[in-house]
């Protein structure tokens, strides 16, 4: 059953430990962790791992090193990529030599299982009740299990999450290294990302208009933005919507934000909405080297993803479900969203904008000041 032939040149010897040249300090961390902890695994296969992380991040070259590994040495490993392990089982309910149920025993009594790309089925009731009957099983028993994930924690079934985050049993490493496939400047950030445009947007050169005559209500929301935007910029959490007129700072700020994080050694996705929409469109061309999946979810998964322009964008059906799909993904993955607006809120995608209102996940700062000519 396995699909580890095709993988077979897949080993840690020739994995990048600290990845491609580009990657920022955090961003290779997070990969030699996961390959060290990759390593460990494989001579102790003892508990659990599960490595999280983006496509392309390497998290199926490390599953498939620690499998070619432990068969090297004689260890019996079923590697199967969970869409894959779920056909086995439909199969196996028409197929005259083996019975369902001895080949879901083969599965889950394997004493080295590797589940790739969990959460990529198609999770019916069936697909998840069987997945977990397999995890539990192997729970129960502390048999070792590999898993590889794209998606965060709280986006799987609940019983599963709930045994994926004991720690007594489960190591989880979160890979933050970008799709190695996708091209990157010489300063790691993606070939989506504008920030290079906006390189000289910081914190320390921008102006909060002290010699203008701004109502005083006007002053303490242009403060108040900026405020919460530094401190944004130093622990990224939730989401941070910045709503107000053009060139009152709105850009400014976001920038600043993702300029922060990119010394930090973490380069953010800065993308101005309308941008975003013309990628995911060109993936539609026969001249396009990446499909469209792929394209959507780099985007999605982003660790940290700056927004610049939300409304500016020609609002076609099409549009506007794409944009309803990438902020429900990232509101209920958690994931770090800075959003800037013209927009008022009433005028936002009422899916979008009870996301929005949610206090628990979301700030939003209205800076009222009039547009910025640079001084007086």
């Amino acid at each position: 059953m396995s699909s580890l032939e095709e993988l077979a040149h897949l080993t840690f010897d020739n994995f990048e430990p600290r990845g491609q040249i580009g990657l920022g300090p955090a961003q290779a961390s997070s990969l030699e962790r996961a390959f060290n902890h990759a390593q460990q695994f494989a001579r102790s296969l003892q508990g659990w791992l599960l490595l999280q992380g983006p496509y392309g991040c390497g998290k199926t070259h490390l599953a498939a090193a620690v499998a070619n590994f432990v068969v090297e040495i004689g260890v019996p490993t079923l590697f199967l990529t969970v869409p894959d392990l779920l056909d086995n089982l439909r199969f196996a309910y028409s197929n005259p030599d083996s019975t369902f149920e001895e080949r879901f025993e083969s599965i889950r009594r394997s004493q080295l299982l590797i589940m790739d790309d969990f959460g990529t089925e198609n999770a019916t009731p069936w697909a998840q009740e069987k997945l977990f009957q397999i995890l539990n099983y192997r729970y129960v028993n502390n048999l070792p299990l590999l898993i590889t994930t794209n998606l965060s924690l709280n986006q799987l079934e609940g019983r599963i999450r709930s045994r994926l985050q004991d720690p007594e049993l489960v190591t989880s490493v979160k890979i933050l290294a970008p799709d190695y496939r996708r091209p990157m400047d010489d300063t790691g950030h993606s070939e989506l990302s504008s920030l290079n445009l906006l390189g000289d947007h910081t914190f320390g050169n921008f102006s909060l208009r002290e010699d203008e005559n701004l109502e005083r209500e006007e002053r303490q929301k242009l403060e108040s933005a900026f405020k919460a935007a530094q401190k944004y910029a130093e622990k990224p959490q939730g989401w941070l919507v910045l709503q107000g007129g053009y060139a009152c700072g709105k850009t400014h700020l976001a920038a600043a934000i993702a300029n922060y994080r990119s010394a930090e050694g973490i380069p953010p996705l800065f993308i101005m909405v309308p941008d975003l929409m013309d990628h995911l469109r060109a993936t539609f061309s026969p001249d396009s080297t990446v499909s469209y999946d792929r394209r959507f979810d780099e985007i999605k998964t982003t660790p940290l993803l700056v927004l610049d322009d939300l409304g500016t964008e020609s609002m076609t059906p099409w549009v506007k479900e794409k944009l309803y799909q990438l902020f429900n993904y990232r509101y209920n993955a958690g994931l770090p969203t800075v959003i800037t607006t013209t927009d008022k809120l009433s005028e936002v995608d009422p899916r979008i904008r009870s996301r929005m209102l949610d206090r628990r996940m979301c700030r939003i700062h209205a800076i009222t000041a009039p547009p910025y000519h640079g001084g007086r």
